[in-house]
């Protein structure tokens, strides 16, 4: 699984990470341990289609 993050973020540990696979995952990278969110590829278009109005 390949994590990504904002190119907009800076180096520091204080952003958020999307790995995209049959569903997306999405965790703190302040605190990795306490786990991820699974949410399913169509909320996550969805999402970003609300986010892009």
């Amino acid at each position: 699984m390949r994590w990504q993050k904002s190119t907009y973020s800076g180096a520091n540990e204080n952003c958020v990470e999307v790995a995209l696979d049959q569903v997306v995952r999405i965790r703190d990278t302040k605190d990795r341990p306490a786990g991820t969110l699974e949410i399913s590829t169509r909320s996550w278009d969805a999402f970003l289609a609300d986010l892009a109005r």
